[in-house]
């Protein structure tokens, strides 16, 4: 049989994350299977506790009552409703909802049904929430009892405000205008009527705020009102005041009549203006020739020219000079006829003279004339215009005046008005909510919910015990099993020894092998022997080392049942080189003053004197007396030299070392061995004291046969790592044992 293919033993280097995966799985199953009734009877305590409680608990009852919102009328439409269709009614029951769980409405509620004396509520007469038939405080000495102290009036009722609202329950129902008022209390009549009656009261509370409300509008509506009126009484006052100081009667006539005044002034001006005009440049022409500034005679101005009394004077001249040149070509100068005609051109033209001078006097005194009505046209224009100003002035203000007196007479209007509204809004005032569906006496409780919080009492204590499991399992570093030999310290197992419970006293297990007490202990030695000699078939190993890495883990144990086995087929020496606590003497019958190691190494001793032979062919060296320096003894020359005159006469020689976490004397004793076997104890030796220990050894020359995993509980073994098979023979040795097949002496 080859050890290396022992059940459940992994590879480190090969192996596979499935193959990873299905050993950790393995090692959940066997840590639960190893801790089941554990876990089974944590999850029972925890469950029969929580059973336990839930029934001493008191049964809270639950009432719940539903109102009806009426939705906020909005006058203005939002945009978020008319895009997104979202109505600020949602932000209204949610106001509301918030008022129903008011400390002001809750503080009402306790002092209409008188909470604050309730049983149910009162903190000084309300039960425990556990009802615990344990009078535990008739047990308590009353001096170790603290004393209640006496809660003022003021503190009792916070606390049953805040009892009352810690049971109070106010929940929206989704997509509707319906809330539900829920109350618990361990009184179930109780409970309704808190639900009932908080939602009543939230209606007169509301009803209540909105006549104060009103009230305090009329109130402040009333006083704006007679303001108003002394306002409006002030601005007409004003108004009339400014019309008799202006002596205004009618200001849009007076205004009309003055514009139109102004008109008529300013089209006379215009003709006065034209007049001058035409005066002015026959009057500048007279006025030129008269100051000599011109050539020109008067007769030729052509406003003379023009003139009706000038034209038929020159005509009658030209005819006078017309008369006279005629009778000029017929008569002389002195011809009666040519004086005539003389006398009667001077005439003419005297004529003339006179009337162009009244031409021009009239010339002088039109243009005189006309810029004197000019000026005073003018004069009378700019009257006009002054007065029409001081009318536009005295209209302004006596607009500003009738405007105050307007907006003042309207303010007070609508003031009135709104006031009035007020008043019969007060009387006509309308609920804001409700009651749907009043609570009714309930008489199923809602809490405890027992069969539930069993279950999941039972639930989590399972959980709790699965976790502290494999909790344990995690923190437990001990080598357990062959896998741990393999994963933990990486080396390779050469065999395992069973626990054999009930023979550690009188070095019962160190004979184990001889005594052939356990069929399975038996075997469990002879497959280590086989372990060590198929080891090296072409070399043999002569001198094999023992060791652990503490006390108490059995490699004495190991050694001589190991010596016992291979004395049956080789010529074997056991040496007991654990000169501090030495025991193979105590195994062998011996006395501790027997000669041994000691003699032998320091030469005070021949080896006859110090190899014994036991009655089952094992010879042994038992550790002699105990030398002050062991260690300098072992690494002495001369125990060099004894373990090669020892090679020489047997054919395996088996050191019984000390543990290497203590001395020295195992790493010595490694330098000049051939090979090494390292004991562990299972479920107690930690396995980084193993691996540190397997480290320390092989620095010596000794190579390292494997692991013995000693004291193996073959029945949780069996159970938990899966050993079954490897010791699946144990029952049919017991029935050889019967049979007497085992254990029988040689006749």
């Amino acid at each position: 049989m080859k050890i290396e293919q022992l059940p459940d033993e992994v590879s480190t280097t090969d192996a596979h994350p499935a193959d990873a995966l299905s050993s950790q799985l393995r090692f959940w199953r066997r840590s639960l299977e190893k801790r089941k009734w554990a876990i089974a009877l944590l999850t029972l305590l925890i469950g029969a506790v929580t059973t336990f409680v839930v029934y001493s608990l008191t049964p809270v009852y639950r009432a719940t009552a539903t109102l009806y919102i009426e939705p906020a009328k909005n006058k203005v439409v939002s945009i978020e409703e008319v895009y997104g269709g979202v109505s600020g009614n949602r932000e209204h029951i949610q106001t509301q909802v918030e008022i129903l769980k008011s400390r002001e409405l809750v503080d009402k509620l306790v002092k209409r049904l008188k909470l604050a004396t309730d049983p149910a509520i009162d903190p000084r007469q309300k039960p425990p929430a556990l009802n615990l038939s344990i009078p535990w405080r008739e047990w308590v000495p009353a001096g170790w009892l603290p004393e209640q102290p006496v809660p003022s009036e003021e503190a009792l009722t916070d606390s049953v405000i805040r009892s009352v609202r810690s049971n109070l329950d106010v929940q929206l129902v989704r997509l509707s205008f319906l809330i539900r008022v829920s109350f618990e209390s361990t009184d179930k009549v109780l409970a309704a009527k808190v639900a009932n009656t908080l939602g009543e009261l939230y209606i007169e509370n509301d009803l209540e705020a909105r006549l104060q409300m009103t009230q305090k509008a009329a109130s402040w509506l009333t006083g704006r009102v007679k303001g108003l009126r002394e306002t409006v009484e002030n601005s007409e006052r004003a108004l009339q005041q400014f019309r008799d100081r202006e002596k205004i009667v009618d200001a849009k006539g007076v205004a009309l009549g003055a514009s139109s005044q102004l008109n008529t002034l300013t089209t006379a001006m215009v003709a006065a203006r034209q007049k001058v005009a035409e005066f002015e440049n026959a009057y500048r022409q007279v006025q030129a020739v008269l100051k000599g500034e011109s050539r020109a005679t008067l007769e030729s101005i052509p406003a003379v020219l023009r003139s009706p009394s000038v034209l038929p004077l020159k005509s009658a001249e030209a005819e006078a000079e017309r008369k006279l040149a005629e009778l000029s070509n017929r008569y002389g100068a002195n011809h009666p006829r040519i004086i005539a005609a003389e006398s009667d051109l001077r005439a003419a033209k005297e004529n003339t003279q006179k009337a162009v001078d009244s031409v021009v006097s009239s010339i002088t005194r039109e243009y005189e004339v006309a810029k004197a009505t000019e000026k005073s046209m003018q004069s009378s224009l700019d009257r006009s215009k002054t007065e029409i100003q001081d009318i536009s002035r005295k209209e302004f203000q006596l607009a500003a005046l009738e405007r105050d007196v307007q907006t003042n007479r309207q303010l007070y209007d609508l003031f009135v008005n709104r006031a009035k509204e007020t008043g019969l809004t007060g009387d006509l005032q309308s609920t804001i909510a409700r009651v749907v569906d009043p609570a009714i006496v309930s008489g199923v409780p809602v809490k405890p919910q027992k069969s539930l919080i069993i279950a999941i009492s039972l639930l989590i204590g399972l959980m709790l015990g699965i976790f502290l499991a494999l909790l344990l399992e995690y923190l437990d570093n001990t080598v357990r099993s062959t896998e741990d030999v393999a994963l933990k310290l990486e080396v390779p197992l050469l065999g395992m020894l069973p626990w054999v419970p009930g023979k550690h006293r009188n070095f019962e297990l160190q004979r184990g092998f001889l005594q052939n007490f356990s069929p399975a202990f038996s075997e469990a030695v002879r497959t280590l022997r086989t372990g060590i000699l198929m080891s090296a078939l072409d070399n043999p190993h002569k001198v094999v080392l023992i060791t652990s890495s503490v006390p108490e883990e059995g490699k004495t144990s190991v050694s001589m049942n190991l010596a016992f086995a291979l004395a049956q087929v080789k010529r074997t020496c056991l040496i007991d080189a654990d000169m501090r606590r030495p025991s193979v003497y105590r195994v062998m019958g011996g006395d501790v003053n027997m000669a041994g190691l000691s003699n032998l190494v320091a030469n005070t001793e021949p080896v006859n004197k110090c190899v014994y032979e036991h009655e089952s062919g094992l010879f042994y060296i038992p550790s002699g007396p105990i030398p002050p320096n062991p260690s300098e003894l072992l690494s002495s020359k001369r125990f060099s030299d004894v373990l090669k005159t020892l090679e020489g006469m047997f054919d395996v020689i088996l050191i019984d070392s000390p543990p290497v976490q203590l001395v020295s004397d195992a790493t010595i004793l490694a330098g000049v061995a051939n090979a090494l076997v390292f004991v562990v104890r299972a479920d107690a030796t930690p396995y980084q004291v193993a691996k540190g220990a397997i480290e320390q050894l092989k620095k010596g020359k000794a190579q390292l046969l494997g692991v013995v995993l000693n004291r193996l509980d073959v029945e949780k073994a069996e159970r938990y790592y899966g050993y079954g098979r490897y010791f699946s023979y144990g029952g049919k040795y017991k029935y050889y044992k019967g049979s007497g097949y085992y254990g029988s002496k040689k006749r």
